[in-house]
């Protein structure tokens, strides 16, 4: 199944289930008013979800309207929680041989993690309002899943199982401002505005042979300014989404509608190319002695979109956004 939130006014925006063709929708007040209330009830209301998916792709849902994803939201709004991993290696790997720094202890063995902002997450279309370009503005591509209720302890085979829904990401960051704040020991706070999302979240059946081993196996394709950034592939994660979802749960419950995300999609092959402007620099400064790509411009627009091996774009729908002064 397929779902996207219509931006209606409300804090939870208002559910559609999206057709597999991506062009109609269809809202169902009348099983669950938002997604976040779906996933809250999704043993009990998914059988019925999945039976209205079926009607409008079969053309006999009554109430179907044409789809129009610059008119949505993120598919959660907001969440009770977003746990942001670093499961890609290589990402971590090119920034320890830039600055000539160890890596941090464990950090084979121990994923990454850090807790965002849940409260205002960004459509796929909004607009991106920052105060300065001087804060050093980054896109981030990643892989994200969406949780049910997560028990505490989970193991990483158990925590697949919590997983009811997978959504890309566009997790923008402020570089100038997290050095300060990583050196804290307390984590991000002004290095992280809201985070962005593709229209669509979808069940992991839609990803057929493309979803294995708690991975998402597609390419992220990313334009700076309708320019080729990279196309790094998500099969790469170090740590899958078991083992992040059984690290996050170690010591607490998580709600239904709690988002991990994958951390910067990062390949070893230069030819991949990146999913931020930070690692681009850093390969830059490996490869060829200096830096010489700038961060966002006011102005600048950035495009994402996963894509199947075969070619064919994947159905979380794209991320078009632009930088703009606050």
């Amino acid at each position: 199944m397929k779902f996207a939130t219509l931006n209606d006014g409300s804090l939870d925006g208002r559910l559609l289930i999206v057709s597999h063709q991506m062009n109609r929708a269809l809202p169902v007040p009348d099983l669950a008013p938002s997604l976040l209330h779906a996933l809250q009830h999704w043993e009990t209301l998914a059988p019925a979800l999945l039976a209205r998916s079926q009607a409008l792709d079969a053309g006999q849902a009554h109430g179907a309207i044409d789809f129009a994803p610059e008119d949505c939201a993120a598919p959660l709004p907001r969440s009770p929680q977003w746990l942001d991993g670093s499961a890609f290696l290589n990402h971590g790997q090119l920034m320890d041989k830039a600055f000539n720094k160890p890596p941090p202890p464990l950090v084979d063995t121990v994923p990454l993690m850090y807790q965002g902002a849940s409260d205002d997450f960004l459509g796929s279309t909004a607009d991106v309002a920052l105060p300065s370009e001087a804060d050093g503005i980054d896109f981030e591509g990643e892989f994200g899943v969406i949780t049910g209720p997560v028990p505490m302890g989970v193991t990483p085979d158990a925590a697949l199982d919590c997983i009811r829904l997978l959504v890309q990401i566009n997790d923008w960051s402020l570089r100038a401002l997290g050095p300060h704040e990583m050196k804290t020991g307390f984590g991000f706070v002004q290095a992280k505005p809201s985070t962005a999302f593709a229209p669509i979240a979808v069940t992991p059946d839609e990803l057929g042979s493309a979803w294995r081993d708690g991975r998402i196996h597609m390419r992220l394709d990313v334009q700076w300014n309708d320019r080729r950034f990279g196309s790094p592939h998500g099969g790469e994660m170090s740590f899958g989404f078991g083992q992040l979802i059984a690290h996050a749960a170690r010591t607490r419950r998580l709600s239904a509608g709690c988002i991990i995300g994958s951390g910067t999609v990062s390949n070893q092959s230069r030819d991949a190319g990146s999913a931020c402007i930070a690692e681009r620099r850093m390969i830059e400064k490996i490869d060829l002695g200096e830096i010489r790509t700038d961060f966002m411009r006011f102005g600048d627009r950035i495009r994402m979109q996963a894509m199947f091996d075969e070619g064919h774009a994947g159905p979380f729908g794209r991320i078009e956004q632009r930088v703009v002064p606050a």
